[in-house]
C-alpha cells in the first residue's frame, strides 16, 4: 500500500476544517471632500454684510480717476468685487464714474431726519449760543413722546369739515384760528402746534446761517472721500456707510399681516 505525503503551503491538517473568513469591512479611509471654489462660495462671515447692501442703502457710487494713483485702491476693489456684489444685490445700482482728475470717493443716499440733525448739532457742538442747545433738547424730547404726538395727530380732525394742514389754509382763510368754532375745537391743536412752531424757530434762529451750514455738513457724511486709499479702506469706507444706512433708511416695505382695503371687482366678471 503506498503511503503519500503532501506538502503545501497554508494547508489544513487531515479532520480539521477552515475557519469562516469574517466578513469585509467598510474602508478605514477618510471621506474625500468636495472643492470649493472662494469665488462662488465666499466665507459667510464676509458675505453676510455684501448681501444686506441693497437692503439698507438705494445706490452706491465710486468716484475715481483712471490716470491717478490715488485711485487705484477704489478701481481696484470695484474691480473685484463688482461680481460678487452684483450677484447678491441684482437690482442695486453699482455705478463706478471715471473723469480726469476726479477725487476718489463713495457716496449714496441716506435718509437724515430732523431728529438725526439735531443729535448731530448737539454731538458736534454746532449750537452757538446755548439757548438754542436747550430748544433743540427740548425739541427732541417732543419727537420722542408718542403720547405727545398721538394726542397732536387725533386733534387735527377735532372740527368736523375743516383741516388746519390743508395747502394753502393761510391764503384761503388766514384768520381761521380766529373763529370762535374752529378755535373751541382746535384748541388743544392750536396750543401744541405753537409750541412746536415758537420752539423750532429758536433752533434756526442762529446767526452766519448756523443751521443750513449744519444741514449741509450732515449731507456730506452720505460722501467719504478716499485719496490714496487702499482697498481695505474702501472695504471699510463702504461698511461705514452700510452702517449708516441700517440705522437711517428703512428700504424694507411693511407688509400687513392681513389685507386691510378690499376693492370689488366688475360686476359682469
Amino acid at each position: 500500500m503506498p503511503l503519500l505525503l503532501r506538502c503545501s503551503d497554508n494547508a489544513m491538517p487531515f479532520g480539521h476544517q477552515r475557519p469562516t473568513p469574517p466578513p469585509p469591512t467598510a474602508p478605514t479611509t477618510n471621506p474625500v471632500t468636495p472643492y470649493r471654489d472662494p469665488s462662488l462660495h465666499p466665507h459667510p462671515l464676509i458675505m453676510s454684510w455684501k448681501a444686506s447692501l441693497s437692503r439698507h442703502l438705494p445706490v452706491v457710487r465710486f468716484f475715481a480717476c483712471p490716470k491717478s494713483p490715488a485711485s487705484r485702491g477704489v478701481i481696484g476693489w470695484f474691480s473685484k468685487n463688482y461680481e460678487e456684489l452684483k450677484l447678491l444685490n441684482p437690482t442695486m445700482p453699482l455705478l463706478l464714474r471715471c473723469s480726469d482728475n476726479a477725487m476718489p470717493a463713495i457716496t449714496t443716499e441716506i435718509d437724515f431726519t430732523t431728529s438725526h440733525l439735531l443729535k448731530y448739532m448737539l454731538q458736534k457742538n454746532k449750537f452757538i449760543d446755548e439757548e438754542r442747545a436747550d430748544a433743540a433738547k427740548k425739541f427732541l424730547g417732543y419727537l420722542s413722546d408718542e403720547k405727545l404726538k398721538k394726542e397732536y395727530a387725533v386733534a387735527r380732525w377735532n372740527s368736523p369739515g375743516f383741516d388746519p394742514m390743508r395747502p394753502f389754509i393761510e391764503e384761503d382763510q388766514p384768520d381761521w384760528k380766529t373763529d370762535p368754532k374752529i378755535g373751541k375745537d382746535l384748541a388743544r391743536y392750536i396750543e401744541i402746534h405753537d409750541e412746536f412752531e415758537n420752539t423750532w424757530k429758536v433752533i434756526t434762529s442762529g446767526p452766519d446761517d448756523e443751521f443750513t451750514r449744519a444741514e449741509n455738513a450732515l449731507l456730506m457724511c452720505q460722501r467719504v472721500d478716499l485719496w490714496c486709499a487702499g482697498e481695505q479702506e474702501v472695504e471699510a469706507a463702504l461698511k461705514h456707510l452700510v452702517n449708516l444706512g441700517t440705522e437711517c433708511n428703512d428700504l424694507e416695505p411693511d407688509v400687513p399681516e392681513y389685507v386691510t382695503e378690499f376693492y370689488p371687482g366688475t360686476s359682469d366678471l
